[in-house]
């Protein structure tokens, strides 16, 4: 049983990378486009009894996760063996619970209608909430983007070291980080009326001369982040960095990250970037997914590419 690899058009930059780092060259789709904008993905390999792995992310538009689908059915209703799903950004992952009435759990649907369509086993990295992997009755290897940045910022070699969430929310994915490096934490505890607008933040620890390190699992509009670094240059460190996985970026978010204190953003390629820009360093998942994908198909564990935080 032989490993096919296809992807949907939004992540062709990244799935290239990831069946170069495997050995293996991607599978072709072609699509036909109706003048209603409507699409229809072709498989032009043979994908029966094979182990087959479609990679998309599901950021906006909203056809991009459409086009996912359809592939899938392509590929089950061709005979393959294993429909593993890759998808390095999930998402509608912040919309997972029911926090004020009349509103949708977006991430629950999103796992029914990947289930339905066909597929046997969802990769992803760096979830919003970890617990949106029992929204599937299908397994999830759930990949951590930690592999990615420990040794980046270990290669900073920062001798005052020490880690922030921009929020609540994010507490536990930073203490993984200062529990690993043996810093200090500190929080940014934020209020908002609505999505994407900040009320008010205050910090929690003390960061003066510190170079502080702020954690995330995504960026949007890049308010939070460069608010709380604001705040924490205001309240004495010495420097401010962030790491988030994915960069969402929208918004004004590109404005806001070149006039805010931070030194530097560093984030994956699950999603692709609108510009460059100097404070925005990109590391690749590629090597993550390429070993994951082989681990999978050989039946072995993917324990060893998690760092121990």
């Amino acid at each position: 049983m032989a490993v096919k690899l296809f992807s949907g058009r939004a992540t062709h930059y990244l799935a290239d990378k990831i069946a170069n780092a495997y050995g293996e060259p991607l599978g072709v789709v072609q699509y036909q486009q109706f003048s209603d904008g409507e699409m229809s993905p072709f498989i032009t390999d043979s994908v029966r009894g094979h182990d087959v792995f479609i990679i998309q992310s599901t950021f906006a538009p909203a056809d991009n996760f459409m086009e996912m689908l359809l592939m899938i059915d392509a590929a089950k209703r061709a005979s393959a063996a294993n429909i593993n799903v890759v998808i390095p950004y999930f998402g509608y992952a912040r919309q997972d619970r029911k926090d004020k009435p009349r509103v949708a759990i977006a991430a629950k649907m999103i796992a029914n209608l990947i289930s339905a369509a066909g597929a046997d086993r969802i990769m992803t990295c760096d979830l919003h909430a970890d617990q949106i992997q029992g929204f599937f009755d299908i397994p999830v290897d759930h990949l951590d983007g930690n592999y990615i940045f420990v040794p980046y910022l270990k290669r900073l070699n920062l001798k005052d070291i020490m880690f922030a969430s921009p929020d609540v929310g994010g507490i536990k994915r930073a203490r993984s980080f200062a529990k690993f490096f043996d810093a200090e934490l500190a929080v940014c505890d934020k209020y908002r009326k609505e999505a994407n607008k900040i009320e008010s933040m205050r910090l929690i620890g003390e960061v003066e001369g510190k170079d502080v390190i702020l954690v995330d699992d995504l960026v949007d509009t890049a308010g939070t982040i460069c608010k709380a670094a604001g705040l924490l240059k205001e309240k004495g460190a010495k420097t401010v960095r962030a790491v988030c996985t994915h960069p969402v970026l929208s918004g004004k978010a590109y404005e806001n990250i070149a006039n805010s204190v931070l030194e530097e953003i560093v984030v994956t390629d699950t999603i692709p970037l609108k510009q460059e820009m100097p404070k925005i360093k990109v590391l690749s998942v590629s090597d993550l997914f390429a070993k994951a994908i082989r681990k999978i198909h050989d039946h072995e564990s993917i324990s060893s590419l998690f760092i121990r935080l």
